[in-house]
Formats: C-alpha cells, structure tokens, sequence
C-alpha cells in the first residue's frame, strides 16, 4: 500500500504549518482532530498509544506527533509532560525550575508515530536537538520556543520559521520519516 496522503491528528496549527513546509512537496498532508487521551509513560509508548487511538478513531492510517522538553539537570523531566508543565509555569516558571541548577542544558524531541489502522503496530520516527533553557525571547505564540535557545544564540522563538525548519526536533523527524516513505513503506 503506497501512501499519497497523511492523516496529521492534530488541532495544533503551528505545528500542522511545520509538518506541511517540511513534508509538502513529499506528499499531501491532511488534518483532522481527534480527541486521544494520553497515557503516562515513556515518550515512545505514548506516542505509540496516541497512533493506535487515533487510528481507531478514525478507522484508517493515522499520523500522529508527540513533543517532549528534557531537562538534563531534572533527568529528563518535564519530558513528554512539557505541554502541562508550560500550561501551569508559563516560560518564566519552566525557568525557575532550573535556577538551582548549573546545568541549563536541554533538549527537544519530536516523536512522530504512524498506524496504518486499526490493530496495526504503530512505526516511531523520532529527532532530537540540543540547546539550552532561557529567559523568554521573541514572539510567545508557539509553546515553548522562546525559551529554548538551539546554537548558544537564537531562541526557536527568534528564528525565521524557514531556518527552524531546516534544524528543529520536528524536522529532524519528519526528515526520518520522509525516508521511510521514499523506500516505499517497507
């Protein structure tokens, strides 16, 4: 079964942009929104998870994506918990969880999992990236980029959207998973 179109589960339009200017000229990204609950566990099992229910609920191939911010002073954490962390912090309060510590470093990941459908086993393609925690730079309307500084210098949030692409944690997977489509989805 050769794929021309993905089903991107998402209700994020960020990150719908950024799949969309990665993988346009590959192949034909469609979005719908479903409502998955997510388990705890492991950024790999749940972004298994979230691909089987969503694939459930569509009852077809499901493209789904899972960020997770590790924290290497706090072993990893907030990890795949990052979206409730920055709800309840904001920038300023995912910094002072790090004002104790020398160590700012960080990094992002990106877990993209694919189920072809219902009972399937979902597939992972994942990227990460280096940085460091800082104080909020540029435009706040993207999660947590603004405090993620990538080269020592830029925040996610100062970049031009061009350059983050060719760069970021999402990128770096979606260029995984550009592969495995171009070898025909062994």
């Amino acid at each position: 079964m050769t794929l021309t179109k993905l089903n991107f589960i998402t209700g994020n339009k960020n990150k719908l942009s950024e799949v969309r200017a990665i993988l346009g000229n590959v192949i034909e990204v469609d979005s719908q929104e479903v409502d998955v609950p997510e388990i705890q566990g492991t950024i790999e099992e749940i972004a298994k998870e979230k691909a089987r229910r969503a694939a459930e609920a569509i009852n077809g191939p499901a493209l789904t994506e899972d960020t997770a911010l590790e924290f290497h002073a706090l072993k990893g954490l907030p990890g795949p918990y990052i979206k409730s962390f920055f709800m309840a912090l904001g920038h300023e309060g995912l910094n002072k969880m790090l004002d104790g510590f020398e160590d700012r470093t960080a990094e992002a990941v990106c877990t993209f999992a694919f189920c072809r459908g219902p009972g399937e086993e979902p597939l992972i393609f994942q990227g990460r990236t280096e940085g460091a925690i800082v104080r909020p730079r540029g435009p706040t309307n993207f999660g947590w980029d603004p405090i993620f500084e990538y080269d020592g210098k830029t925040t996610y949030a100062e970049m031009e959207k061009e350059a983050k692409n060719k760069i970021s944690h999402r990128y770096k997977a979606l260029v995984k998973l550009q592969q495995w489509l171009s070898e025909g989805q062994q």
